[in-house]
């Protein structure tokens, strides 16, 4: 078994590693910085610890840059050229189902701004100024990760939760729901397609005080079939005897009022 000093000692050669040695593979990384001064230093900073940098000033020059290379981070400023906001290119990039980590590196330091940046999909938020080796660690950190969907709305067929804003609607009819059911129908959207037990929902969605009380699970199922299906003619919360829960998309026999 590996001692706690030499997992340390492991973590720290990997973070004095050049990222290819570490990889395997050259790790390439968009800069979006419209300060000219600071997109150098980060990119002969970054180029140093032995990143591939290139660098874009505007989102015209990002998104031709992302549409012809294949990049394994961003590093985005909020603040761009002729006020341009750096959010819109975040935002345009999930909407295109464009995954890769973001991390946005900006002066804007209010709660709401970060909040914000997160909840259109932001991987990290960093403010300046900042230290370098703790933007080295964020960067190695999303690199690690997989580009896998991480949508800021969830959807299942024409069935669409905004987490941020707490709407749902089908199609285009919004959907009112309690603060409980919200919480439900989420968390069965998080994991579409999957037969979620009983004690797991109520383990996430309630708190001990409801363990196994299932007759409450029940109730509230009921609840949002009343309002997510039967108002549309469809059955996308399926029941699993004996078990517990499956939310489909039931579009193929949907018949919408």
């Amino acid at each position: 078994m590996t001692s706690p000093a030499g997992s340390a000692r492991t973590q720290w050669d990997c973070a004095r590693s050049s990222p290819s040695e570490v990889w395997g593979r050259d790790v390439r990384i968009l800069v979006v910085e419209d300060n000219s001064r600071m997109g150098e230093v980060l990119k002969r900073g970054l180029g140093e610890d032995g990143y591939a940098v290139d660098l874009a000033t505007s989102r015209g020059e990002a998104e031709d840059l992302l549409s012809r290379n294949d990049y394994d981070s961003v590093l985005l400023d909020l603040i761009l050229q002729q006020r341009e906001d750096g959010l819109d290119l975040l935002k345009a990039l999930r909407d295109d189902s464009v995954w890769l980590p973001v991390l946005v590196l900006t002066a804007r330091d209010s709660v709401e701004d970060r909040v914000r940046g997160l909840d259109l999909g932001a991987d990290d938020y960093l403010v300046k100024p900042f230290a370098f080796p703790e933007l080295t660690a964020r960067l190695r950190a999303l690199v690690r990760r997989s580009p896998e969907p991480r949508p800021a709305e969830l959807q299942v067929g024409d069935l669409r939760l905004d987490p941020a804003s707490r709407r749902v609607r089908r199609g285009l009819i919004p959907i009112s729901l309690t603060t409980k059911e919200f919480s439900l129908l989420e968390y069965l959207m998080r994991h579409a397609g999957q037969v979620l037990a009983r004690a797991r929902i109520l383990e996430h969605v309630w708190d001990l005080a409801y363990d196994r009380d299932f007759n409450v699970l029940e109730v509230y199922v009921r609840y949002l079939r009343e309002k997510i299906d039967r108002p549309f003619g469809r059955r996308s919360i399926e029941t699993v005897r004996g078990v517990g829960y499956r939310l489909v998309d039931d579009g193929a026999r949907a018949n919408p009022l």
